[in-house]
């Protein structure tokens, strides 16, 4: 009987294969690591044929285990913005891929903005002049790589980010991207069906080597790599599986996922987003054309702050350290983080800032440091929580998910900061479990996305905040000046 989903998990750092059945229980899961690659100062590379490579073994495995009769189908769920280039043709990469957090062509962001070119790019894709984003990685790609170059001009390019590429691979040379994932490209107005050519022309993106756009859920496209024909009936960006993990449906429900950055978004219907305060607009998911929207707000650094602590520090040997040295001392001793190791996100989106250590005496040791590094977290949500408020989308309640929720002492500082009821679903790993969602309701396992939602998401816990006003005052405070320094 086929009964479970199996899903591809591609992330930054490694990537999963994970079978959940009905009730959103995992039956069986492999993961692999993907070697980071950083050839210059902010620059950030992955071997797409690793990608490949690993997530293809790690799917083989999960289906070995359960069997493959049992798969009634794929959904794949990605790091977003990273692009690949590959050949029509051959099927192989043409360079390594550029990875989301590459800030290598922020001088042409800054130039485009120069040139009076950002208000129209953001009425209309939702998104800002930044690197973080996909077009540019692509014109960087065909500006500075000769065999990207020469396919493009014999017409054999294709250019797509990560579940484009894994689609492409499973499918024998289906070209799609779902419209959750185009719409981190710059190339898709949030209002149109697919890439525009307009916006293709101002990057210098050529539009034949873009996929097509399809739903986040429905029937896809169709493997055969696993003994029986298998149909991939979900794609998302990660961030918005994870939203549709939590079960964000209704208009205003928020999720914030920290994983390697940490990333917000709230549900806002069926009506495009608008931002004045320099937040993106995205889209959540499309059924039979239909488009939800999300206004999102991105971090760029979060779990890779504490990866750096303990891999280029050693300050820590395990993140999982983090919690009982924060709980070990009373306050930070007044040490403060503004973890701009890849420049800011949102709100501020300052691709030039980078990191600082502020308040250090030599009181400060281990302790206060890895408190000051949870801390950030709560500071990076509270600046984002402030610009959602302007924006008319206050949050009610904040849903957490991602490897660092996990950490109890952290969930209970951004309810003690943000002066809300933070909430966590047993199961963190909501990214996998969304696409997970998106391929049972694709593949007609349930009716609807909220009726897959309920019946796989399982047991929350719930955080309130009990934190004075004037410590968080204080908190604050010496946030803002530590911002202000860099």
């Amino acid at each position: 009987m086929s009964d479970h989903v199996l899903v591809l998990d591609s992330g930054t750092t490694s990537t999963r294969a994970i079978a959940f059945d009905r009730a959103g229980r995992v039956a069986e899961v492999a993961q692999a690591p993907l070697t980071q690659h950083y050839p210059q100062p902010g620059w950030v590379e992955h071997d797409a044929q690793e990608i490949w490579r690993a997530t293809l073994a790690c799917a083989q495995q999960v289906a070995a285990r359960i069997g493959a009769d049992r798969i009634a189908a794929i959904g794949i769920t990605n790091q977003r913005e990273t692009v690949v280039a590959w050949d029509r043709q051959s099927g192989e990469p043409l360079a390594r891929a550029i990875v989301w957090q590459d800030r290598r062509t922020a001088d042409v962001c800054a130039a485009l903005r120069e040139q009076g070119h950002e208000d129209a790019v953001q009425r209309r894709t939702g998104l800002l002049l930044d690197p973080y984003f996909s077009a540019t990685k692509m014109r960087w790609m065909l500006d500075h790589d000769g065999q990207v170059r020469s396919a493009a001009e014999a017409g054999r390019l294709a250019l797509g980010t990560v579940e484009s590429w894994l689609v492409w691979k499973l499918s024998g040379g289906l070209h799609v991207t779902d419209a959750a994932n185009a719409s981190r490209t710059l190339l898709l107005p949030l209002d149109g069906a697919q890439f525009d050519q307009g916006l293709c022309d101002l990057f210098g993106v050529p539009r034949g080597a873009l996929p097509q756009v399809v739903d986040t859920h429905g029937q896809v496209a169709e493997t055969a790599l696993f003994g029986r024909p298998i149909p991939i009936t979900g794609l998302a960006g990660d961030q918005q599986a994870a939203t549709v993990g939590q079960g964000c449906f209704a208009h205003g429900e928020t999720k914030a996922t920290y994983g390697t950055g940490a990333f917000v978004l709230t549900n806002m219907g069926e009506n495009v987003p608008r931002s004045s305060h320099r937040l993106l607009g995205t889209v959540l998911m499309q059924h039979g054309g239909r488009r939800t929207y999300a206004l999102e707000g991105s971090v760029f650094v979060a779990g890779s702050l504490i990866q750096w602590l303990r891999d280029s520090l050693g300050l820590i040997s395990s993140a999982s350290e983090t919690e009982a040295l924060a709980r070990s001392v009373a306050d930070s001793g007044g040490v403060t983080i503004v973890p701009a190791l890849a420049g800011l996100g949102a709100p501020h989106w300052r691709a030039d800032a980078r990191g600082v250590i502020a308040g250090l005496s030599f009181a400060s040791g281990r302790a206060q440091i890895a408190r000051a590094a949870l801390e950030a977290m709560a500071h990076q949500t509270h600046d984002l929580a402030r610009a959602f408020a302007a924006d008319g989308a206050a949050w009610k309640r904040l849903r957490i998910d991602g490897g660092m929720s996990a950490n109890d002492w952290m969930a209970q500082d951004l309810a003690d900061m943000l002066d809300l009821t933070v909430e966590r679903p047993d199961m963190v790993e909501t990214t996998a479990l969304g696409a997970g969602v998106l391929a049972a309701t694709g593949a007609g396992l349930f009716g609807s996305l909220d009726e897959a939602a309920q019946a796989m998401r399982g047991a929350v816990r719930e955080f309130t905040p009990a934190m004075d006003r004037s410590v968080r005052g204080e908190r604050l405070e010496r946030w803002g000046r530590a911002l202000a320094a860099i």
